[in-house]
């Protein structure tokens, strides 16, 4: 029997990719998206208009949008010249469309119905957020920062008490699949998972919890991690998960894991993206391959 209530955490390209995989076999989709982004287009927003991180959410949004949509097309344009220059057109949208509708919730809401979006994105929290990394070499602040850094032990966010939208833990709390990932295991994937209320909703939640891990160590942010590693670093943050994706072909080693793992060729055609239609059909039969790896 295949997930039909399914919800993906995580932020950017990633979670875009499980989107696109989840919306070929599941009726009712939540994305729950970090928004603690400070560089680029979002990172210039932030600072201009004192909204959180726009660019994840869009990419999100333009995931699940209507087949032939002209406005998703649109959305993803970046202009490249004059005072524009490095603004994706989605995120000026957004920016908008949260200022016309009086938050970033509705904003994020009417953006995705003007869209076709097959099913709903929401912000991690609903206020600015930044990231602090802490390890050895000290805490490293901002998600651009931390980015280049690399033995970090643990992630927090500030303010710590930021809240996520009620309809987010909701959403978990209803699912029948929990996808975590793919992405950056600490600038995307536990940017949105280690918001406080978040972490407490995925340890109450019935939902199988799958963590989709990257294909690969993302240098400098994971160098010489194993599948393990990842791992290891999702319980640090109070994540468990009741089995682990694995594409075997990225060279990435094991370790010793501490939740099961399931080894599935995932990967596109170029080997640097998982390929939607794979994880597709490797999710939509999860519930055998957990029983099939307890």
């Amino acid at each position: 029997m295949r997930a039909e209530r399914v919800v993906a955490l995580g932020g950017g390209h990633g979670t875009a990719v499980t989107l696109r995989a989840v919306r070929m076999f599941a009726s009712n989709i939540t994305a729950i998206v970090s928004v603690a982004d400070d560089g680029g287009s979002s990172g210039r927003l932030r600072e201009l208009l004192g909204v959180p991180a726009l660019g994840d959410l869009r990419k999100c949004l333009v995931a699940l949008a209507a087949p032939g949509s002209s406005l998703a097309v649109a959305m993803e344009h970046r202009y490249e010249a004059g005072e524009l220059a490095g603004h994706a057109l989605g995120n000026l949208v957004l920016a908008a469309m949260v200022e016309a509708e009086g938050g970033l919730v509705a904003g994020i809401h009417e953006v995705g119905r003007l869209l076709g979006a097959v099913g709903t994105v929401l912000p991690a929290t609903e206020q600015e957020v930044r990231l602090l990394a802490s390890g050895p070499r000290g805490t490293t602040v901002g998600q651009v920062a931390i980015s280049q850094a690399s033995h970090i032990e643990q992630l927090t966010i500030e303010p710590l008490g930021a809240a996520p939208p009620a309809a987010a833990l909701a959403a978990i709390a209803e699912a029948d699949l929990i996808v975590i990932g793919p992405g950056s295991l600490y600038t995307s994937v536990l940017a949105a998972v280690a918001v406080p209320s978040i972490t407490e909703a995925l340890a109450t939640a019935n939902a199988t919890k799958v963590y989709v891990c990257n294909l690969r160590p993302q240098v400098p942010e994971t160098s010489g991690y194993t599948v393990a590693d990842h791992l290891d670093a999702l319980h640090r943050h109070g994540v468990a998960v009741d089995l682990c994706l694995v594409d075997p072909s990225g060279g990435l080693d094991l370790g010793e894991p501490r939740f099961p793992v399931a080894l599935k060729m995932l990967a596109g055609s170029n080997g640097l993206v998982h390929d939607p239609a794979k994880l597709a059909a490797t999710l939509g039969g999860i519930e055998a391959l957990t029983t099939a790896h307890q």
